[in-house]
C-alpha cells in the first residue's frame, strides 16, 4: 500500500508554487546537491557540516530523520500532502518518477525537491476524521501520516480488505444510533460536556432548543495563549441526511462580532454548507459531522459524566453494552 507523507511548505507560504512547479521540497539550511547521498550517516555528516553550532544529538537526529524520510524513504507511488496557507485546505499529489533534484535557480528556498503530480483540487481538512486532523497538526516538516488508509479512501485509492460487505460491523453507526436515542435537550447537554472536555470554559446550554439558534456558548482557551467565544448549534439529524447551507447561514447570523461558530450534528453537510462556513468576511464556523462527533467522544469519553455514559449504554471504546 502506498505511504502518505505530509511535507510542509513553510506554513503554506510556498504551497501554490509547489503545485504549479510539480514538486515538493525541503531546505534544512543545506545548500549543496544531495543527489549522491544514499545513507542516513551521509546525511548526518552533511547536516553537521552546515550546522557546526548544533551539538545536541536530539536536534541533529530530528533534522537528519526528516531529511532521510524525504530523500531515502519516500518512493514512487507514495502520496504527498501539504497544507495551504489557508490551512483548511490540503493539496495532495503522487510521487511519480521518484527522482530527487536540486534547484537553486528560483526564489523558492526549498532547493531539495521530489517530483509530484499534484491533484487539481485540494481537500478540506475538516472533511477528515478528528484523529486524522490531529495527525496533520504535527510541527515536523516531513512526517508519515499515520492514518493513511483514511486518506487513500478519500481519494479513491483504498484497497478493499477481506470481509468487506453489507454485514460489516460499523462502530460509528452503532454509537450514532445510541446518540439518536437522546432527546434534544439531552443531546445539547452532552455536547456541552464535550465542549468542556475540549477546553471550553463556561460552556453552557442556552435553553433555546428547537428555535434554530444558538444552543450552547463557551469560550475556547488554548492554555491562556488565546481565547475565542464560540457559539454552538447542536442538532440531531438522521444518519444519511445532510445539513443545508441555509441552516449553517442561519447560525452565522446569530454570531456577534468577534465570535466564531461551531455546528455539531449526527449527520453530515452539503458541500455548499461547508462553503458558507468558511466564507470570507464572516465569522468562521467549524463543522463537526457524525463520524467526527464519535471520534471526539472516543477521545474524551472519560470526561463525560457517568449518568450520560449510562444513558448512552456504551462502555469504554464506545461499544454498546
Amino acid at each position: 500500500m502506498a505511504q502518505v507523507w505530509c511535507v510542509r511548505a513553510d506554513g503554506g507560504r510556498y504551497a501554490e508554487q509547489w503545485v504549479r512547479g510539480g514538486f515538493a521540497g525541503i531546505a534544512f539550511g543545506i545548500s549543496e546537491d544531495l543527489g549522491g547521498v544514499q545513507t542516513r550517516d551521509e546525511i548526518t555528516k552533511v547536516f553537521q557540516s552546515h550546522h557546526p553550532d548544533v551539538t545536541s544529538n536530539a536536534v541533529i537526529g530530528n533534522g537528519v530523520g526528516q531529511i532521510a524520510r524525504f530523500l531515502l524513504e519516500m518512493t514512487v507511488g507514495d502520496y504527498v500532502i501539504t497544507p495551504a496557507a489557508d490551512t483548511e485546505w490540503l493539496h495532495y499529489g503522487e510521487v511519480r518518477d521518484g527522482s530527487y533534484f536540486y534547484c537553486d535557480s528560483d526564489d523558492i528556498p526549498q532547493m531539495h525537491r521530489r517530483r509530484v503530480v499534484w491533484n487539481k483540487s485540494a481537500l478540506r481538512r475538516s472533511g477528515f476524521s478528528v484523529p486524522f486532523q490531529n495527525t496533520i497538526r504535527s510541527l515536523l516538516t516531513v512526517f508519515a501520516v499515520s492514518r493513511s488508509e483514511e486518506f487513500l479512501s478519500k481519494v479513491g485509492k483504498a484497497t478493499a480488505g477481506p470481509g468487506t460487505g453489507a454485514t460489516e460491523y460499523d462502530p460509528y453507526r452503532v454509537v450514532l444510533d445510541q446518540i439518536l436515542q437522546l432527546d434534544a435537550a439531552e443531546f445539547e447537554v452532552l455536547v456541552s460536556y464535550l465542549l468542556t472536555a475540549l477546553g471550553f470554559e463556561g460552556s453552557e446550554v442556552t435553553g433555546r432548543s428547537g428555535d434554530g439558534g444558538v444552543d450552547a456558548i463557551g469560550e475556547l482557551s488554548a492554555s491562556n495563549l488565546a481565547k475565542v467565544k464560540i457559539f454552538v448549534q447542536a442538532k440531531r439529524y438522521q444518519i444519511g441526511s445532510r445539513v443545508t447551507a441555509a441552516t449553517v447561514r442561519q447560525l452565522r447570523q446569530a454570531i456577534p462580532f468577534g465570535g466564531q461558530g461551531a455546528f455539531i450534528t449526527t449527520a453530515d453537510y452539503q458541500a455548499k454548507a461547508a462553503d458558507v462556513a468558511l466564507e470570507a468576511g464572516f465569522p468562521r464556523i467549524g463543522l463537526i459531522n457524525g463520524h467526527q462527533l464519535v471520534d471526539l467522544l472516543v477521545e474524551h469519553w472519560s470526561s463525560i459524566p457517568e449518568e450520560f455514559r449510562e444513558r448512552l449504554g456504551l462502555r469504554p471504546g464506545l461499544v454498546r453494552v
